[in-house]
């Protein structure tokens, strides 16, 4: 629920805005409204939505938000990676600006919450902050990055990490992230000058849904982002021989999809022997050459791994490289392990921002649960050149990457109104 309509501030702002001014709640009517119009872009017969980087649907839903914005007097460009970024001016030029959004591209078959809540609210923030006659001292900043679920692509191009091999990913488009650039209203060639040095930004916010079960289980509003987990991935290949499926003996096979279900499982107990909350997820398997008389003789699947420590994540891949060697020896079959340049480094929140966006939510009659990132995030690679802070408010039934994927107006509007205060106290105080 959201626990006040308005909020005194007892910071001391500089031009339009004085000790103790008021600072209205966002509108959460609008804010809904405009969720459920971003979602009819690519909404389908089934009336759920499907917007993933780089399609038709996902330019349409760029162009929405890019009215937004304008609606809502920024200065919008698109940058070479295909980030949308809109300026908002403040009252001292020489300040670093504050940065703060997320994105609205989809998973295959997604939900309209992920990413889209952050974007959406970063937009609702700079309309109350209009409204309301408030100039900050600093620029402010609100960035939709492009491609976030193909591999945080616009956020690394922004911290430099979007190297040469990684335009060549092909996502299910069909188009790679070069041709995808380019759609966007990008330049893949020019994607160096996208690059932001370090101190660039004051700081970067991003508002989120959980993507987890934690806040709605317990009933807490807020989550205060302690860090966000590393993410890495592998293609992992299993080579067998394919042969009759009818005339070979089961003690003279060489089936590549029965060392890839031991993989699978060798995956779950490695990771479960570990301490701490790292995950280890094979996610995605294709065998071949796919005919119910013939013996795999290859297979094709996933391997990623995530946790706050670069060093276990490490430790862990190592020690299911040792499982997949047994499982080789065993079953007749090779393994070979391609990383994707997809991936992130784990990153911390900074510390102040945390408090800030704590005592926000207190303010706001709010309760918090400090918590880790299982998802990875724009701020990620944000974090590389700037201090970050991260919002959760809560996923109904911890669903997220789903079409059932739902946070309650009251929850995102909670979360809009901690970023909004969280910028103000940020812009007074560093």
């Amino acid at each position: 629920m959201i626990r006040s309509k308005i909020f005194t501030c007892f910071l001391i702002f500089t031009g339009m805005s004085v000790v103790g001014q008021e600072i209205p709640d966002v509108d959460q009517d609008r804010l809904e409204d405009t969720i459920y119009m971003l979602a009819q872009r690519g909404m389908m017969e089934n009336g759920e939505t499907n917007r993933v980087a780089f399609s038709d649907a996902d330019l349409q839903g760029r162009a929405y938000v890019i009215s937004l914005m304008q609606v809502s007097g920024l200065e919008v460009s698109v940058d070479y990676a295909g980030n949308i970024i809109g300026k908002r001016k403040g009252n001292n030029p020489q300040l670093p600006p504050i940065g703060f959004g997320s994105h609205i591209d989809m998973v295959p078959n997604g939900g309209n919450y992920d990413g889209c809540v952050g974007s959406l609210a970063a937009i609702e923030v700079v309309r109350t902050l209009n409204e309301a006659g408030i100039q900050t001292d600093h620029p402010l900043e609100v960035f939709i990055f492009s491609n976030e679920e193909g591999g945080v692509m616009g956020s690394r191009a922004l911290v430099g990490d979007l190297k040469e091999e990684a335009l060549g990913v092909v996502n299910s488009t069909g188009y790679s992230m070069r041709e995808g650039i380019n759609r966007l209203g990008g330049n893949a060639a020019l994607i160096a000058e996208v690059e932001r040095p370090e101190g660039s930004l004051t700081a970067f916010l991003e508002l989120h849904i959980e993507q987890g079960g934690i806040l709605h289980r317990e009933g807490i509003d807020i989550g205060v982002v302690e860090g966000i987990v590393g993410i890495k991935w592998w293609d992992v290949k299993v080579t067998g021989f394919a042969n009759h499926a009818g005339t070979t003996p089961m003690d003279m096979r060489q089936d590549a999809l029965l060392a890839a279900a031991q993989f699978i499982l060798a995956v779950n107990e490695e990771t479960l022997k570990m301490d701490g909350k790292q995950v280890g997820t094979v996610g995605r398997i294709q065998a071949l050459p796919g005919a119910p008389n013939v013996i795999p003789g290859e297979v094709q699947l996933s391997l990623e791994i995530r946790d706050l420590s670069t060093e276990k994540m490490e430790k862990l891949f190592q020690a299911i490289e040792a499982r997949a060697s047994t499982i080789s020896r065993e079953t007749g079959t090779t393994f070979s392990f391609t990383p994707i340049d997809a991936t992130s480094a784990p990153a911390l929140t900074d510390t102040g921002i945390r408090k800030m966006i704590a005592t926000a939510s207190e303010e706001l009659g709010l309760s918090t649960r400090n918590m880790q990132s299982g998802a990875g995030h724009d701020a990620q690679d944000m974090a590389r050149i700037t201090p970050v802070g991260m919002i959760f408010v809560p996923s109904v039934n911890g669903i997220s990457h789903s079409p059932k994927e739902y946070t309650s107006p009251e929850d995102m509007a909670n979360g809009a109104n901690v970023l909004l205060r969280t910028l103000l106290k940020i812009d007074a105080s560093w």
